[in-house]
């Protein structure tokens, strides 16, 4: 869905594919894909091509870019995805590693979850990660979420599975 959010310190809007340089400085970068279900990018051409596969008239996926109010950069990207089979909205995000724990995953996830509130009936939401990856343990805890289950995840490509973790929030 068209997207344009402003929280204290970020701006969110859709990501076009103009925003492949800046978005392959994350999507390029190993320590950042470790936990993400894509293999790391290797060619910035190749984000182009996943960010021209975007929807913005899609009015069940809210893909987001994060941009820093105070520098006009794009940090990372993230959003909310509705997914009637449990009548849940999957939370996703990711950051630029130099930007990690500023606080700008919780920030974004927040800001997005009001807007898409203020427009939809939003039942709850869920978010999976990598058992490893104590920070977005930490974000999901700070949202409200709980621990549901323990879950595996696999990259895209099938190059990795790895363990991993559910938690959900409800609101009704």
């Amino acid at each position: 869905m068209r997207i344009n959010v402003e929280t204290e310190r970020l701006l969110l809007r859709n990501l076009t594919p103009e925003d492949y340089q800046a978005a392959f400085l994350w999507c390029g970068d190993p320590d950042v894909a470790r936990y993400m279900v894509y293999p790391v990018y290797t060619r910035a051409e190749d984000v182009k091509t996943w960010l021209e596969t975007l929807d913005p008239e899609d009015p069940d996926e809210y893909d987001a870019g994060i941009v820093l109010k105070s520098t006009g950069e794009l940090i990372g990207s993230g959003g909310l995805y509705y997914r009637p089979e449990d009548d849940l909205w999957t939370i996703g995000y990711n950051l630029r590693k130099d930007q990690w724990g500023n606080g700008y995953a919780l920030e974004m996830i927040e800001g997005l979850l009001a807007y898409v509130r203020s427009r939809r009936d939003v039942r709850g939401i869920r978010g999976t990660f990598a058992t490893a990856n104590s920070r977005s343990r930490r974000v999901m805890e700070k949202l409200g979420m709980t621990y549901i289950e323990d879950v595996m995840l696999s990259k895209l490509d099938g190059s990795d599975t790895y363990p991993g973790k559910l938690y959900i929030r409800l609101y009704r």
